[in-house]
């Protein structure tokens, strides 16, 4: 899809100088708030009926809700290097070619991660004057394996570090709270302030499997505040709140622990939900909420196969994340910027999490990159004047275009859940909700005969409209020219998610002895030999 050229005028950030003052208009401030593995229906303001996340459901009310709102990819790595670049996973190099339409993202077996040709978000923003802060999860990085640590301060490949793309603080990991893991073969997840590494997951941040009790949102919510507050009457700064508590074993503090209908998974996102109203409210309180944008979404559709206790809900949309069904796609989205959004406003405008990226730099008064496809739209005309803006959205598994929507109609070209391999020892993407010759366990190609849906009529995706009605007919009419142009403009970058024989990453034996508090000893690196 080629890049669409950004309308949004600078007239919008005029007036927000003090009184009297006759200072060049400010750039606003920009919070993205990007959950992990959130699902649709998990907001009351969606419909879930316990109506556990009321700071939530009342950004919905003062700012935008986006029912219509997708995230690039039906898993977390992908989606988010999608949402930092503004481009497709296959066209950053998030995928994988060990197999067709296989889903991969970052662990410790994989030793690719962002390529320097790309431009993130950050960096990008700098050139505004921006100051960058990610708290949490970032993709960005390679994980542990791929690193050469030599002692507490480690040092890897910097390349990756989000540090060396844009970002001025950082403090979270450079994936999930995995584990816990054999400290010697297969160490745990390190936790980073900046570049020092200051602890692992399980070990100096502790979670507890049985209960689920962890701090860690309460240590992050602390890293945002303290961010917003160090910024805030000094130079614009973007903040990248990228927690984790939602996916897999999720976790809570002990306040939360017990307090939601929903089990274990409730109790997380309740505690996010309440982050979230702290992190609005202190941008009321220190004025400066009409000159920061925020956004909420999550990465992919709710994990079912973790579900009830451990995963949440794509209701009322077919199966979950890993799929490219609509509950594993489609995500809940909040756009909340008081005096700049009317309040109560919904936008069918069809979104997608790699708007973030070109809207942050409209906002920044930046133009994208020129020099490459961007896949992500301005959606601030949307946003601000309630326009409309006509586009696809791309539905990606791996290195496969699977389905495309365009208007209220879905094309699937290709079906496919889970193998029967998975199928057969329990993992089901898409429990209880089986739809013959739609939720099928052998990759199933449709390229001659997409199955075809109207979401408005069908959003559970149960009814394939009949191949021979004019209304078929008419709706792959729209359809097909655009997959044409699509596939023209389609170059696959190097995949970065193939995953490697460990036996000839890069590996450590380990840290074999804690001399001191604080402090550790390696005691062997094997060095990698070979290339994957």
């Amino acid at each position: 899809m080629a890049t669409v050229v950004m309308v949004f005028g600078a007239s919008l950030f005029l007036g927000w100088a003090s009184p009297g003052a006759e200072a060049a208009p400010q750039t606003p401030n920009i919070v993205l708030l990007l959950m992990d593995d959130m699902g649709w229906g998990d907001l009351g303001v969606n419909g879930e009926p316990s109506r556990e996340t009321p700071n939530l459901d009342r950004m919905a009310a003062e700012g935008m809700l986006f029912p219509d709102f997708y995230t690039a990819n039906p898993l977390c790595s992908p989606s988010r290097a999608a949402l930092l670049t503004g481009r497709l996973p296959i066209r950053n190099g998030f995928y994988t070619t060990n197999g067709h339409a296989r889903n991969a993202y970052t662990p410790q077996e994989v030793v690719g991660g962002i390529q320097d040709s790309e431009f993130l978000l950050p960096e990008l923003l700098k050139k505004a004057g921006y100051v960058n802060k990610i708290v949490g999860k970032c993709i960005c990085e390679v994980p542990e394996m791929a690193w050469v640590p030599v002692s507490r301060h480690m040092g890897h490949r910097p390349q990756f570090h989000p540090l060396k793309h844009g970002f001025d603080e950082w403090f979270g990991s450079p994936n999930c709270h995995f584990g816990p893991y054999d400290n010697k073969a297969r160490p745990n997840i390190p936790v980073y302030r900046n570049w020092e590494m200051v602890g692992r997951f399980y070990e100096d941040f502790p979670i507890n499997l049985k209960t689920g009790e962890a701090n860690l949102t309460q240590i992050y919510l602390k890293e945002a505040m303290d961010f917003i507050k160090q910024q805030a009457y000094k130079q614009p700064f973007f903040l990248y709140w990228a927690v984790d508590a939602t996916h897999a074993p999720v976790y809570a503090s002990k306040a939360f622990l017990g307090t939601s209908q929903r089990g274990r998974y409730g109790d997380a996102v309740r505690e996010i939900d309440d982050s979230i109203g702290k992190i609005l409210k202190l941008l009321q309180d220190l004025g400066i909420q009409e000159n920061t944008f925020v956004f909420f979404t999550s990465d992919n559709g709710a994990a079912l196969i973790s579900a009830p206790s451990q995963g949440g809900s794509n209701a009322p949309f077919l199966c979950g994340k890993e799929t490219t069904f609509e509950g594993g796609m489609r995500e809940p989205a909040i756009a909340w910027w008081p005096g700049h959004i009317s309040a109560g406003q919904v936008s069918h405008q069809l979104g997608n999490v790699m708007d973030l990226f070109t809207t942050s730099l409209s906002l920044a008064g930046l133009q994208p990159p020129g020099d490459r496809e961007i896949d992500g739209i301005d959606l601030l005309p949307a946003i601000t004047q309630g326009k409309l803006i006509d586009r696809p959205i791309f539905y990606y598994r791996g290195n496969e275009m699977m389905a495309i929507r365009v208007g209220l109609y879905k094309a699937h070209y290709w079906t496919w859940s889970n193998s029967w391999e998975e199928f057969s020892e329990g993992v089901d993407f898409c429990p209880g909700q089986n739809v013959s010759g739609v939720t099928t366990h052998n990759q199933e190609k449709h390229t001659e005969l997409p199955l075809l849906f109207h979401l408005g009529r069908d959003p559970g995706e149960k009814y394939p409209i009949s191949v021979s009605s004019p209304e078929y007919q008419a709706a792959l009419h729209r359809i097909s020219p655009i997959v044409e142009e699509h596939e023209k403009t389609m170059i696959p970058a190097a995949p970065q998610l193939n995953v490697c024989n460990p036996a000839v990453m890069i590996t450590v034996r380990s840290i074999s002895e804690r001399t001191a508090p604080g402090t550790e000893r390696l005691n062997l690196i094997k060095v990698k030999k070979k290339p994957c």
